[in-house]
């Protein structure tokens, strides 16, 4: 069992012509499955009053799970729909509520792997992160074959990912700048907020209480930052998205045919040359 060393580029370019031929749009798609998400933050934004969930009451609490698995199934079925394109199949816009199907599953794995790598993190923050990218490939596995069980989803992904952790995390660093581009309301109000601190610490403070120092300070109220910042994350992952979660997918099936762990994987060859893996860094983690 020996991992390759990708062709990121290379894999790039090929998604972006792959993008460009499928018979659904990934910018319809992906903009189906960014603003129902968007709306599903705006819902529990409004419902908790922007309060923490341990500072909510029962409705917000249940409000904010409810929006959490929902938001969990459109990500389950917006992976589904990048299957279906890097195999050149149609796939309708439907298809984003397909985790439904097998919702149980999905809410199970996707606690208990949350449970493993918190374990992991308590240890320190490298292991969480090391156990993060382990169990990256386990809900793969499951949108794949829902068949199988929640346990066995992570095995395989313990093994896909043996030699592909470094990888993964170099892929994760080339879509920063897309990340930071999307993030930039937020980060615009984040330095607002700061140049307020530093005004306190180094000079007078104007007679006004903490909130209407924060008021005077952002500007808009928090509500528009958060609602701006929303539809401009939205409008920047259109652009970037699809290609970002089709790429990884494409990590994914060499983490398969080269692991021979997976649905409809081949075991290794035993003649391919040795010295065509790569381990090193991470990848041995």
């Amino acid at each position: 069992m020996m991992a390759e060393l990708i062709d990121r580029k290379r894999l790039k370019a090929e998604t972006r012509e792959l993008l460009s031929t499928a018979q659904v749009s990934p910018k319809g798609m992906a903009a189906l499955y960014l603003g129902l998400a968007m709306a599903l933050s705006v819902l529990d934004y409004l419902a908790g009053g922007g309060n923490a969930v341990t500072e909510r009451n029962l409705v917000g609490i249940f409000v904010y799970v409810l929006t959490t698995l929902l938001t969990t199934v459109l990500g389950a079925g917006f992976s589904l729909y990048c299957m279906a394109v890097r195999r050149g199949e149609r796939a309708e816009y439907l298809t984003l509520f397909d985790g439904f199907s097998f919702v149980g599953k999905l809410i199970a794995l996707t606690v208990v792997e949350g449970v493993f790598i918190t374990l992991w993190s308590m240890l320190f923050v490298v292991p969480g992160i090391v156990a993060a990218y382990r169990y990256r490939f386990a809900l793969y596995n499951l949108y794949e074959n829902p068949g199988i069980g929640v346990i066995e989803a992570l095995d395989m992904s313990k093994r896909q990912t043996w030699g592909y952790k470094s990888q993964l995390f170099a892929l994760d660093w080339s879509y920063f700048g897309w990340i930071m581009l999307a993030s930039l309301p937020m980060l615009v109000m984040l330095f607002l907020l700061y140049r307020l601190v530093f005004q306190i610490v180094t000079g007078p403070v104007p007679d006004l209480s903490a909130a209407e120092l924060v008021a005077q300070a952002v500007i808009l109220p928090m509500w528009a930052w958060s609602l701006i910042s929303s539809a401009f994350s939205l409008v920047v992952g259109l652009f970037y998205v699809p290609n970002r979660e089709c790429v990884e997918l494409g990590y994914f099936e060499t983490a398969k045919r080269t692991s021979g762990a997976g649905w409809n994987a081949e075991p290794p060859r035993l003649e391919d040359d040795p010295n065509s893996g790569w381990t090193g860094g991470w990848g041995q983690m």
